[in-house]
């Protein structure tokens, strides 16, 4: 599969979600706000302050997101498997369809047994179309299922690492849309890049 193709599927997914929304989350008072960032502005650091609208860039997400390469290689690896046995099955029909041309050509079968020869050649062509056909409606939910697990392991993630950070909304942006252009202190993808592998990491040492 296609990273920039996931990628874009993915952005549609939370486009249609309604205003490019990903996690509306405890909206907090604008006094807390307004003190969280005095504060931020003392220390010198350069933060979103609480009650905030932030946002992340989505496709530097699932580049960087190590679960998100981990199923996607793993489709990938499934994809290309079904890929090489489609050739191989062609290959294979070209080579028999070539062997009875040379033998009809050579006048070494009869009408009927050319016959015979054809329809059981049409045959093997309908059903290798029948299986190219159905392991790409295998590959599709395959694609499909990978795109709702990434999404829900983000929105799970936001969800309770928002309950500390206290934004008013964060917003999932991919290339300029929705948002064309905002302070930099409202761009979280580092931190949750950070924090997306980090508890990836933290699960996939809990199940070794």
């Amino acid at each position: 599969m296609d990273k920039k193709t996931l990628i874009v599927s993915i952005a549609s997914l939370v486009l249609a979600l309604g205003a490019c929304v990903c996690s509306v989350i405890a909206l907090t008072s604008d006094k807390s706000a307004k003190g969280k960032a005095g504060e931020n502005a003392q220390s010198g650091e350069v933060v979103a302050a609480p009650g905030s609208c932030v946002y992340f860039q989505l496709d530097r997400v699932i580049k960087e997101y190590d679960m998100a390469n981990d199923l996607t290689s793993v489709v990938e690896s499934k994809m290309q498997n079904v890929q090489e046995q489609l050739a191989s099955r062609q290959k294979k029909l070209q080579k028999d369809y070539d062997a009875f041309q040379e033998k009809w050509q050579k006048g070494l079968m009869t009408q009927s047994t050319a016959q015979a020869q054809m329809e059981k050649l049409e045959k093997q062509k309908q059903e290798l179309e029948k299986w190219a056909n159905a392991k790409q409606g295998e590959m599709l939910e395959e694609q499909q299922v990978t795109m709702n697990q990434i999404m829900d392991a983000i929105q799970t993630f936001l969800t309770s690492w928002n309950e500390d950070k206290g934004f008013a909304m964060i917003f999932a942006n991919q290339g300029s849309a929705p948002i064309i252009t905002a302070d930099g202190a409202l761009d979280i993808t580092d931190e949750l890049v950070a924090g997306l592998n980090e508890e990836y990491v933290q699960n996939k040492n809990k199940k070794d």
